[in-house]
């Protein structure tokens, strides 16, 4: 059954989607209250979960252990909230809707369309809020220490932004769980479409002309957390790449309201296979369809 509904809701089934995490519910309550300890909190961090899972459905490979799979996203969960908790709580209980509505995250799944509900509910929430609840949900710079290197600020921001965005989604979803959303699925192609097709670009000596069509003229640029001196910058440094034989993939790219991510692989040539990091993320936001700011961050080879 588990890898029925698993297999349906990896394929963009919602209602698949919403059957298999209220039969794990419990079990992902009951993970989170053993080491938490704490009620309120392990339903934030449940609440969180299901994001997590919506957003990572490609990743679960084996669907007869989708049960295992929602609770270790759970446990992943309540380790990094014991790793960084302070005297305050991390989040106050909120559900994706209040409670006084009388749903939990698997009542508030089962409706239709609801991968374009939750992208419309998080293109509503307020510019610093979105840029970290685009990360934690919709990319592989998911962990607060990813998110608070590439927005730039401190771990604890990341936290209480992420905080008030569960918070204003719930608000979100509730005003407008009977309202049509556009298609979540075409932007998101036509999003990766973008990306490609800058890349390739790229990798084809126009970069000056993307730059100059996607960008405004004085356009931030950070990286790593540092402020550099704008677009001048960014030009030099991706021809000396692509000039040392490294090639660029796309990896994933999601848009939500004014914030556009796109994660990029670099293939190392194989004469110097450590020139690059493994990856990049680029956070856009938009100002009239173009990017005002980006934010640049890498990922680390992993230790031996």
């Amino acid at each position: 059954m588990d890898a029925e509904l698993a297999r349906a809701a990896r394929s963009g089934d919602d209602g698949a989607f919403a059957v298999l995490i209220q039969q794990h519910l419990a079990g992902m309550r009951a993970v989170a209250i053993a080491l938490l300890g704490y009620v309120d909190e392990a339903e934030d961090v449940v609440q969180d979960a299901v994001l997590v899972a919506l957003r990572s459905l490609p990743q679960l490979r084996d669907p007869e252990a989708a049960g295992a799979w929602l609770r270790s996203i759970v446990r992943n969960n309540c380790r990094m909230l014991l790793r960084s908790r302070r005297a305050v709580p991390v989040a106050e209980p909120a559900l994706l809707m209040p409670a006084a509505d009388g749903l939990d995250p698997a009542a508030v799944l089962d409706r239709a369309a609801t991968r374009d509900w939750v992208h419309h509910a998080v293109a509503a929430l307020p510019e610093p809020v979105r840029d970290v609840a685009v990360l934690r949900y919709f990319s592989d710079y998911s962990s607060y220490r990813q998110i608070a290197e590439l927005c730039a600020v401190p771990e604890h921001t990341v936290r209480s932004r992420l905080r008030d965005g569960r918070r204003a989604l719930g608000r979100v979803l509730r005003d407008t769980a009977a309202v049509a959303h556009a298609d979540s699925g075409a932007m998101a192609t036509a999003t990766r479409h973008e990306a490609e097709a800058a890349i390739q670009a790229g990798l084809h000596g126009d970069l000056r002309r993307v730059i100059g069509d996607r960008f405004h003229p004085d356009a931030r640029v950070t990286m790593a957390g540092l402020s550099t001196g704008g677009m001048s910058v960014l030009v030099p440094m991706m021809d000396d790449t692509l000039g040392a034989g490294v090639s660029l993939r796309l990896v994933h790219a999601a848009a939500s309201g004014g914030v556009v991510l796109w994660e990029i692989e670099f293939l190392n040539p194989a004469h110097d296979p450590q020139h690059c990091p493994p990856a990049m993320a680029w956070l856009h936001t938009l100002r009239q369809g173009r990017t005002e700011r980006l934010r640049v961050a890498y990922r680390p080879a992993p230790l031996d």
